[in-house]
Order: structure tokens, then sequence, then C-alpha cells
């Protein structure tokens, strides 16, 4: 039956099997990952068969837990491929939000041609149809499509600008990148941060292209780093460990991530012996010739190993956060928010005390450590809690701006006690509105 199929397919639509061709069950299509830069045949429902595997989810059963799957899996298997769900469950579905609403579903075997636009799910289980390959420029919903266009964007003949670029011109960008995302997550799930992210991918997609060219890594190194990096930090989902709390989880994250910089310190010495070995004339220990720039002096380390993989480049208040997290998780921690109060107590005398310029700026380091230390404590993130309140004064300042306009007067011209009542008559209004009023949220703020 599928010979004859896709002797159809290849009469009379000049398919060829030497390029490739993915086959895939109607009923299975959304829960398989599949490309749309390859031709894809849809093969009909068997009426008479039960449900398929894509359709027999955890879902659909009536037990709490999954039992182990015949095939070794946790049962784990979910009706749409991960990553595919925001459209619908649907074969139809997938296929709408993967190609365009004009692109041909041609029928074999006597069912009807049409587009994915006209696509109907009763046609498509009940006859089988040949979807041809996207042009790579138009298979922009798919994983492939990106990394094709960025390849085309640095080959002979692309974009000037990209052919320029390396790892360190588009460190600026990805920093921007993030922080534009940080800016969309505070109005939670939108296009916008769909957009805003697809952004970011772009620069990691960039990087692994840079990567790829230069023959080091790409963008399947990618993905098997971060990939194996999860399940190896996750053994109470993929293994046998226990971590019945978060807290547990974030235990088990710590000890995990110690015994990995443990045997990184460990590779790295074991290179940095080879290297001085080679330096000095001798050979290798594993009779290696020697390589040339693998005898340059490394930095010497100067944070402790418990620290160790801290990106110097995250923001100051990001970096503390972190790192008092993980001396936190080895049990260096305050054991009440009461203790980190009177620490705070404690850095604010001292930098009242402080006797010159430079041990000012030292106690008030201590200080905003200590601060971040307090929000950790109490689930407060830092960074987000600054950014809202240096929006919350914006918002203020600019009620000031226009009460003073309203009175005909000029900022710098008003003394302190006349701006700061223009202030309050701004924390009124804003308390007027109700909580949250003006800033894109619904929780509440603290009154300043």
């Amino acid at each position: 039956m599928i010979d004859a199929m896709l002797a159809e397919a290849e009469s009379r639509y000049g398919l060829r099997l030497a390029d490739g061709l993915q086959v895939v069950g109607a009923s299975a299509l959304a829960g398989r990952a599949f490309d749309p830069s390859w031709p894809l045949l849809v093969l009909a429902d068997d009426p008479t068969a039960g449900p398929s595997d894509a359709r027999d989810t955890v879902a659909d059963r009536d037990a709490g837990e999954p039992a182990a799957g015949d095939d070794g899996s946790d049962g784990f298997r979910p009706t749409v491929l991960p990553g595919r769900g925001a459209h619908g469950a649907s074969s139809v579905d997938v296929i709408a939000a993967l190609y365009p609403a004009g692109h041909p579903v041609l029928g074999l075997a006597g069912a009807a041609d049409t587009t994915v636009g006209s696509l109907d799910p009763a046609a498509l289980a009940g006859g089988a149809h040949l979807l041809p390959a996207l042009d790579p420029l138009a298979n922009v919903a798919s994983p492939h499509g990106l990394p094709w266009i960025t390849a085309r964007l640095r080959a002979p003949g692309g974009c000037p600008w990209d052919r320029e670029q390396d790892h360190q011109s588009l460190r600026p960008f990805l920093i921007e990148e993030a922080y534009e995302v940080y800016d969309a997550l505070e109005h939670g799930a939108s296009e916008s941060l769909a957009e805003e992210l697809g952004d970011l991918l772009l620069q990691i997609v960039l990087h692994a292209q840079l990567g790829a060219e230069e023959g080091l890594f790409d963008l399947d190194d990618v993905y098997r780093h971060i990939g194996a990096k999860i399940v190896r930090r996750h053994p109470h989902v993929f293994g046998d460990a226990e971590a019945r709390t978060a807290t547990d989880v974030i235990q088990n994250w710590e000890r995990i991530k110690a015994a990995e910089r443990a045997e990184r310190a460990a590779s790295t010495a074991a290179t940095a012996e080879t290297d001085a070995g080679a330096a000095s004339g001798e050979a290798a220990p594993d009779g290696s010739p020697d390589r040339p720039g693998t005898t340059a002096a490394r930095e010497v380390p100067t944070l402790p190993a418990a620290f160790a993989g801290l990106a110097r480049s995250l923001p100051a208040l990001a970096y503390s956060r972190e790192m008092q997290e993980r001396a936190a998780a080895l049990g260096y921690d305050w054991p009440d928010v009461e203790g980190v109060i009177e620490k705070l107590e404690e850095e604010a005398v001292e930098l009242l005390e402080a006797q010159d310029d430079a041990h000012r700026a030292e106690e008030f380091g201590d200080l905003l450590l200590v601060l971040v230390n307090l929000g950790r404590k109490l689930g407060i993130d830092a960074e987000s809690a600054l950014r809202a309140g240096n929006a919350k004064f914006a918002r203020r300042f600019a009620l000031v701006e226009r009460f003073a306009q309203e009175r005909g007067r000029a900022l710098d011209a008003m003394t302190f006690e006349e701006l700061d009542e223009l202030w309050d008559q701004a924390k009124a209004v804003e308390r007027s509105a109700g909580p949250g009023a003006g800033n894109g949220r619904s929780g509440t703020e603290e009154d300043s």
C-alpha cells in the first residue's frame, strides 16, 4: 500500500525518495518530531485500531502517577510534542502552526487535494496526504529554520554586518536582549515576550554558528550540554533520588554542582600539569605531542570552589544573591530573618562610623550585601525589587513635574520642602487609584 502511494507521489508530484521523506500516521503526528523542510507523508488512521501511543497520555489515565511503560519510559507521553502545545492539540492544529495557510496538502490513493488553511481533521484522518517540503525561508516556525537563516547571513554573499561579527563583538547584544526579555516578563505571557525570547534565541544561534565555523562546537553540542546537565541535576525525576520539597531540590542541585566543580577543577589541574610538562620539554603523560597555545599562564583562581562558575558579567545584585544562595545551600545562612535584620542594623552603624570615603564605600557595599540577603530570605529578588522601586520613583516624579507645571513653577526654583509636598500629593493620587496602579501589576507596593 505504501509502495503504491510512494509511486503515485513520485509520478504525480515529483517526490524524490533520495531527498528524504518523513512518514507518520495522522493521529500520531501532533506528538512526533518532524520538520517541514522535509516532505511529510501523513497516513490515514486505521479505523479498526485502538488509540495510538500519541493519544495514550498521562492525562488520559485514571492513575495519578504515570506507570513505567514497556519501552522503559516513565509513562510521560504527551499528546503534543513538548514545545508545540500553544496552538492546539490536534494534528491539524500543529500543521497549521508550522505551515503557511496556502501550502498544498496533496491527496494520495483517492484523497482530495486541499491546502493547510482548508484542511479538515476528518479528511486528514481518513486519507493519505503528502505535504511538500517548505522552502527554507518559509520554514520559520521550525527549530531548523533560524539556524538556516543565520548560516545564510554568515555565508559568502550574505549580510556584510553579520559576516563581520565574532563572539566578542556580539557580547553587548546578548546582554541587551536578555534585559529586554527581563522587561517583557513583567507582563507575563504575551506576544511581546515571544518576540523578545526570539531575539535572545538569535544570539544563541549566532554564537553556535560561529562555533561551527571554527570547528569547535555547534547547536547540537549546545543542546547536548544543557540536556545532559538538566537530566543529571534532576535525579529525583530521571533517577532514583528523592526530593519531596523545593528545598530538597535546591540542596540536591547544589551538591551535584559542587561535585561537578570539583571534577572540573581536577581536570583543569591535570591539564595544567600536562601543559607544564610540555613547556619544560617533557612528554605529556599520554604521549601526545605538544599543542600550540596550551602553555600560556592561567589566571590564578580568586573564588572559592563553591562560587566557581559564577558569571562575572552578572549584575552585582544578581551576583550577590547567587553567591549567598550557594553559601546558604552549604549551610552558611542565618536561621531566621531577625538575624539578618540585626546584621543590617550593625552594617548601617558601621557605615555611619566610617572615617573616610574608601571606608564608607566598603561599608556601603557590606550594607548592600546584607540587603540582598534579606531579600533572599524574604523570597524577594533584589534586582526585581529595585527595578520596581525605580519605576515607582519615576511615576511619582512625573506627577511632581506635572503638579509643578500646573502651578507655573520650575522644579529647580522650588525648595526641597515644596517638592516634598508635591511628592506627598503624588503618593495620595496613587493611593486613590488603588494598589499597583500605573505599573501593570496586580500586587501591592510598600508606601514610601
